[in-house]
């Protein structure tokens, strides 16, 4: 941290700055232990302002700046020091600081991270708390959550679960009027309950970010999620059984960019109702499986494949999102394999492999080349890019009538890579036709 020099002009007219003279007497003054000697040295100088103060503690961190808190002009001088965007309580030592200065000294801090107290130390439990959580902790020395709530300006709150020991509901959690950024990540170490309804209380949230690794904590309906439809720009909410709803309930969300719902999450939908209109802003999307389309999402039937595809193409679902997104198919594994869509194995049309043979085709992928959008069969081997066997690619845009030359290179490179399953194209070879094809390999090895 370095110290500030800005002033406005009213504040240098009324206020003298600290002169080179008094400053080189202090830097003189300093002895090993500088902490101890900065205090008892700014002490004895009457003439010194609490800007001037606060321009050498500037130079401390905050554990040694709240020993400083002495006298009125000390107070003054600690509260131009300490730092107003970001607090981490990650032992009780900070835990202790932050209880003596939220009511004052930090009451414009803007961001917050609630950790880990150390062994034998939680927080006191909530409301409705699990008795046996409780019972296991009963020993330990307790501290009062609550008195965050007089951190009013906050705007990013972290709640770190691996880490903070909590236990029940925390109404106190979701009483902040400015927060935009609210992140619950609920470990082994904490048994948080809350619902969706509870983020009522923050009216400024822009977003929200749950990871539960399939702890119940959390509750409710996306619906609850509508009263903040005019300021919600990311959802990512994952690994929460208990979430029900329709995501389509978010559909005329007009800052929604990045919507993730994804793990056990069990909420309804299909992805052929998105239309052009719906999700103005988007530009990130990933679904649960109990959504059709969503990720993993298997089909129970080939034959239902390509009018599912072109239904999410006249929707322009792809389109949309490459448009405001032009290198997601690059970076997004999820859409250029297709959220991880494949056929069922409880499918009719599914067959097992043939020994020493490529895997059966049944995973789709994404293709751009260009401007033109389509997609195809494949097998997908994760560990070994080369061993992808795909089928010909079904197009869904017509071809380009402009930059040609550039396509048909790309174009190519994509259809050097079909070989085993060159023919095929809407429907993968079904048993037979791989049994078939197999033979043939063995008959050419």
């Amino acid at each position: 941290m370095h110290p500030s020099t800005d002033a406005s002009p009213d504040s240098a007219a009324n206020e003298p700055r600290l002169t080179y003279a008094a400053a080189n007497k202090i830097i003189k003054k300093l002895s090993p232990d500088m902490v101890e000697n900065i205090f008892k040295f700014i002490s004895g100088e009457e003439v010194m302002r609490a800007t001037d103060i606060a321009r050498i503690l500037s130079y401390l961190g905050w554990k040694d700046i709240m020993r400083a808190r002495v006298s009125k002009k000390w107070r003054d001088a600690v509260e131009m020091t300490l730092p107003t965007s970001e607090f981490a309580v990650d032992s009780v030592r900070s835990y202790n600081a932050m209880n003596a200065m939220a009511g004052g000294l930090l009451s414009n801090l803007q961001q917050l991270s609630i950790c880990a107290l150390g062994d034998g130390h939680k927080y006191c439990d909530g409301e409705d708390p699990f008795e046996e959580w409780d019972a296991e902790t009963a020993h330990v020395t307790t501290h009062d959550i609550t008195i965050i709530s007089n951190l009013r300006k906050l705007r990013s709150l972290s709640i770190i679960g691996d880490d903070a020991p909590l236990n029940g509901i925390y109404p106190v959690l979701f009483t902040f009027p400015l927060l935009q950024k609210f992140t619950i990540v609920n470990g082994d170490l904490s048994d948080l309950k809350w619902n969706l309804e509870m983020l009522s209380g923050l009216p400024s949230l822009k977003e929200l970010v749950v990871i539960q690794e399939d702890y119940g904590g959390l509750s409710g309906n996306l619906r609850s999620l509508r009263v903040l439809k005019d300021t919600l720009e990311k959802v990512d909410i994952n690994y929460c059984p208990n979430i029900k709803g329709n995501v389509m309930d978010l559909a005329d969300f007009p800052r929604l960019k990045v919507l993730y719902l994804w793990g056990n999450i069990v909420v309804r939908g299909d992805v052929r109702d998105i239309n052009e209109h719906d999700f103005p802003a988007l530009e990130s999307l990933l679904l649960p499986k109990s959504v059709r389309g969503g990720i993993g999402y298997k089909f129970h039937s080939i034959t239902e494949v390509p009018s599912f595809m072109h239904a999410i193409h006249r929707h322009r679902l792809l389109q949309r999102l490459l448009q405001r997104n032009p290198d997601l198919l690059e970076y997004d594994w999820n859409l250029s394999d297709a959220f991880g869509w494949s056929i069922s194995k409880q499918s009719p049309d599914w067959y097992d492999r043939e020994n020493g043979s490529p895997e059966p085709p049944f995973d789709l992928q994404i293709i751009q080349v260009g401007p033109r959008l389509g997609w195809s069969w494949r097998f997908h081997d994760w560990r070994n890019e080369s061993a992808s066997f795909p089928c010909e690619i079904n197009w869904l845009d017509p071809e380009p009538s402009s930059n040609y030359e550039a396509y048909s290179e790309e174009l190519q490179r994509i259809q050097h890579r079909i070989g085993f399953y060159r023919g095929y194209y809407y429907k993968p070879p079904n048993a037979v036709e791989y049994r078939l094809l197999c033979e043939g390999l063995e008959q050419r090895d």
